[in-house]
């Protein structure tokens, strides 16, 4: 069955293929369909493939509470340890890749190897006032439309229209109390790690391999200072868009696979 209860709430997965495995981790207000175009392709290059629904998102059941990365991680250790295949390499997507280098930092026996894309981290500190502001709409005012203009302003004129309309209307069937608790415990509390002043200490930690995709040149240099394993390569897009897994899907699965048979070898 594609669902499996995890710590409190219940989690949509699906697990196919046969191989090393690769976990896809989503990003704020999305849900594992975002890997449309990855889990086929590296399903058929020989991948065991496995993506979840994040608490809270998609079909996975929706907690009071627990949206912090590191919350998210945890349920991600759960399910690895029911599905039990080995260290894995852990791809994520702006939240996404903030939880899976929450996963290598704190779990660095489950983790082989990471993949960024776009990060959700590493955020100047002059961007807090924004932030707060953010927080406090979905809070106090209107959660949809503020996720809606948050998110609205990550496209590029390169991005196709019919992505969009697909966030865009996605956003707004999540729960309200998620939009705001994912955003926060990224930006705002103990566990957050978004603003790089807490972000660049954290993540030298990770000590596995690390493929970052960046559209800023600017966090993208920054994150290429931060990288412990001499495997590890940064790669910048700029005058993409944010979703650059669906973007330029082919450029970047294949700049994945080749990066991943760099470091057999």
């Amino acid at each position: 069955m594609p669902f499996s209860d995890v710590r409190d709430v219940c989690l949509f997965f699906t697990d196919e293929g046969e191989g090393e495995p690769v976990l896809f981790v989503h990003g704020f207000s999305c849900d594992s369909h975002d890997w449309s175009w990855q889990l086929p392709e590296f399903s058929a290059a020989g991948y065991r493939v496995i993506a979840a629904d994040l608490r809270g998102h998609g079909r996975s059941s929706v907690p009071a509470q627990g949206f912090t990365p590191l919350d998210f991680a945890d349920d991600l250790v759960t399910l690895l340890d029911r599905l039990n295949p080995g260290p894995v390499i852990a791809i994520g997507h702006s939240l996404g890749a903030a939880i899976v280098s929450t996963l290598a930092v704190e779990h660095p026996e489950k983790v082989k190897a990471v993949v960024c894309i776009d990060p959700g981290y590493l955020l100047p500190e002059a961007f807090r006032p924004m932030t707060d502001t953010i927080l406090d709409a979905l809070s106090n005012g209107d959660p949809v439309a503020t996720a809606q203009g948050f998110l609205g302003a990550s496209y590029s004129p390169a991005s196709p229209p019919f992505l969009r309309s697909w966030h865009m209307r996605r956003i707004a069937g999540v729960p309200h109390h998620v939009l705001h608790g994912a955003l926060a415990g990224l930006f705002d509390g103990p566990d957050a790690i978004g603003f790089d002043t807490v972000s660049a200490p954290y993540l030298r930690r990770r000590t596995c391999p690390v493929l970052a995709f960046y559209v800023d040149p600017g966090r993208a240099a920054v994150e290429a200072g931060l990288m412990a394993d001499d495997g590890s390569r940064v790669v910048t897009c700029e005058g993409s868009g944010h979703w650059l897994h669906q973007e330029r899907p082919d450029e970047v699965n294949h700049l994945i696979t080749d990066w991943l048979t760099s470091l057999k070898g």
